[in-house]
């Protein structure tokens, strides 16, 4: 027969305790959960002093996500072990094993105490966030989460990528503190290259005054416009400006789009391979030209 008075007096001591510490568990990580992205932004604020808001926010992202995912393993652990002492379980003993245990994966699990060193590594340099778009371990595509252990990268066709970061040994950051639209325009060789060029220029520059554009744009006029190379089929021109993180590719599909308008407008040839065919060493026995 099951003495059920043992059973009251049990769940009445040590039920109640373990209710409690669950209870008070959940309350200090949704207090947790509450009081770290107040923390971290005016910490955040103070020590990236003068850089851009979008910085600072995709910081504070990046580091409210890892505090709060730390502090919930904490919390966690902790409330286990607690309710174990109420069980009636040997913390002393059950540490003391678990030592014995991480040693013998310690000897299997290099690779992993390697990615959490370099995910420290990559926290303490600050060298991307969430919102970044990064090229790492031959990988490119927006961070979508970082931890201690691995990055998530989607990249445009939406896949999902898992790099560990031990596997991580160059980061190229497209959208750190600001971005840059690099684009070569050709065009062919009978052209005006000044009339062309001052035509590119303008077109920046309207860009740059248009109320839906101006924002994304920090560079008000090309800082670098040349004549970058002759071409097999025409003159290539090289147009490059600084721009808003991540807008640059925004900003470059803008200004194709509109030189290609006003080329059109002005009667500009974009030069596309072609091929002249002669018979013979006289210019007037030119057959076709393709």
């Amino acid at each position: 027969m099951i003495d059920w008075t043992l059973v009251t007096d049990w769940l009445l001591q040590h039920g109640t305790r373990i209710l409690i510490i669950l209870v008070l568990a959940l309350i200090v990580y949704i207090l947790m959960r509450k009081t770290i992205p107040r923390t971290v932004k005016p910490m955040l604020s103070k020590a990236m002093e003068g850089q851009p808001e979008v910085e600072i926010e995709k910081r504070k992202t990046t580091l409210t996500r890892l505090f709060i995912a730390m502090g919930g393993v904490v919390i966690i652990v902790i409330a286990i072990f607690l309710t174990l002492a109420e069980l009636g379980i040997n913390i002393t003993a059950l540490l003391a094993g678990f030592g014995v245990v991480g040693i013998a994966v310690g000897f299997g699990a290099q690779s992993l105490v390697r990615d959490l060193i370099a995910g420290f590594i990559i926290m303490i340099e600050n060298q991307y966030n969430i919102g970044d778009v990064i090229r790492v371990a031959d990988v490119a595509g927006g961070v979508e989460a970082v931890n201690l252990r691995r990055t998530l990268l989607r990249d445009l066709d939406g896949i999902l990528h898992v790099v560990p970061n031990g596997e991580i040994r160059v980061t190229s950051n497209f959208t750190k503190m600001w971005s840059r639209a690099h684009l070569n325009i050709s065009v062919a060789y009978k052209e005006d290259v000044d009339q062309v060029m001052a035509t590119i220029r303008k077109t920046w520059e309207e860009i740059a005054d248009d109320p839906d554009w101006g924002a994304f744009l920090i560079s008000k006029t090309p800082w670098l416009l040349r004549v970058d190379e002759f071409g097999d089929s025409g003159v290539v021109i090289k147009v490059v400006g600084e721009t808003q993180p991540i807008k640059q590719w925004d900003v470059m599909g803008e200004l194709r789009r509109r030189i290609k308008k006003v080329f059109d407008e002005q009667g500009i040839e974009i030069p596309w391979p072609h091929t002249k065919v002669y018979f013979g060493n006289s210019p007037e026995q030119t057959v076709a030209e393709k």
